[in-house]
């Protein structure tokens, strides 16, 4: 029960870090408590998994360290793993603002990556819990329990690889932190990220199921994609990019009209005639279930032709900055990715390794770097894993 790499997590990161330590002909045991390896990556994007972007830089991560991220970003990009698809035969094809998604399913990226560690030898222990752990002369020793039976492992190497705390039902539990704490590292301010907002009353049911574009933007963010209303609040590609900027009580505000100008339309159609109804031509504009949602909250009213234009402009203006303040989001339950985690401080952005504790490694969503929707998790997770294998490879 001798390894020289333990880790914990068979995750995206956790895949492709072990695949890759397992190159120079070490030995190599990867565990997971789930059933199977990779479920995340299983159940991303609609079952295809959105796997990187053809657009990756920096700005592209949040982190109280944004230059930590450029290191191992630069040494595996998304171009890497697109050859690495196109060497494993795995159709892909490009969605929508550069995200690459599989042609058919994700289950063909987690075979890829299960192959790869047939082919370096690597042990993968599934169903197999992390007891306890500590550090030793030599490396690491660590207790594992796999059907009620305990075991010894040592390792020189621990690579922390087992994500966040968003999603709980996939088993999620934080634990990353937790070692993180153990070994002296500090944490910074964790909250659920890409998540849906919650709003009190079910104010949108009536229109749950509407999807519109719109340009939102709070204090320090900024994006223009569709936005979903749901039963509980508001959802959609937009949302789930603004609630990584976002904090409790802060507003949000939306642009229902984000690539047009709604005022020079709406004169235009007012000197042609404007004899129907205002919420008439805003339906033709806007969906139309959306304009009776707003007709009283934006005061809607009256005959095109009967609107000033000191009125039209001001109506045009609560279409543009619509404010709203969420209850709170969904949290852990629904968010795709932890925001904050292990701070970077304490690890080498070249390797992905404790600056204090020699051996240890920290990679993927565990690590305060997280990505926008769109594919940048995925490429976080494969290039940390990287950069924690080089250098264990390197020892």
């Amino acid at each position: 029960m001798n390894y020289d790499t333990l880790i914990i997590g068979a995750g995206a990161a956790g895949l492709m870090c072990a695949a890759n330590a397992g190159k120079s002909g070490g030995r190599v045991l990867l565990i997971d408590h789930a059933k199977r390896a990779g479920e995340k990556i299983r159940i991303s994007g609609g079952g295809r998994c959105n796997f990187t972007n053809l657009d990756v830089s920096a700005r592209n991560f949040l982190s109280e360290n944004p230059h930590f991220c450029k290191s191992a970003l630069s040494r595996y990009t998304q171009w890497d793993f697109i050859a690495l698809m196109d060497a494993s035969k795995i159709a892909w094809h490009e969605k929508t603002l550069g995200q690459l998604f599989c042609d058919t399913t994700a289950k063909d990226i987690v075979a890829m990556l299960l192959n790869k560690l047939d082919k370096s030898g690597v042990t993968l222990a599934v169903q197999t819990t992390l007891v306890d752990y500590a550090k030793s002369e030599t490396g690491f020793t660590v207790t594992l329990e796999t059907d009620g039976k305990r075991r010894d492992v040592t390792a020189q190497n621990l690579v922390i690889a087992s994500g966040g705390k968003s999603i709980p039902k996939m088993g999620a539990t934080g634990i990353a932190y937790d070692i993180a704490r153990h070994f002296g590292h500090a944490i910074t301010d964790i909250r659920p990220a890409l998540v849906p907002f919650t709003f009190a009353g079910g104010r949108f049911g009536a229109i749950s199921g509407l999807s519109t574009p719109v340009h939102v933007h709070t204090k320090s963010g900024r994006f223009t994609e569709s936005l979903l209303f749901t039963h509980r609040g508001l959802s959609g590609p937009a949302i789930l990019q603004i609630s990584s900027y976002w904090r409790e009580g802060d507003p949000i505000t939306l642009d229902l009209f984000p690539d047009s100008d709604p005022m020079e339309i709406l004169r235009a159609q007012r000197q042609i005639g404007g004899r129907k109804q205002l919420t008439t031509y805003l339906g033709k504009m806007l969906p139309a279930r959306l304009i009776d949602h707003l007709a009283a909250e934006f005061a809607i009213s009256g005959n095109l032709a009967d609107q000033s234009d000191a009125a039209l402009a001001a109506l045009v203006a609560q279409f543009k900055n619509w404010s709203l303040t969420p209850s709170g989001s969904e949290g852990y339950r629904t968010a795709e990715v932890t925001l904050g985690g292990i701070d970077t401080n304490g690890l080498s952005s070249k390797t992905m390794g404790s600056q204090t504790v020699p051996g240890l490694y920290f990679i993927g969503e565990a690590v305060d770097v997280t990505g926008w929707l769109g594919g940048y998790n995925f490429q976080w997770a494969w290039s940390s894993g990287i950069a924690a294998a080089a250098a264990i490879s390197a020892a």
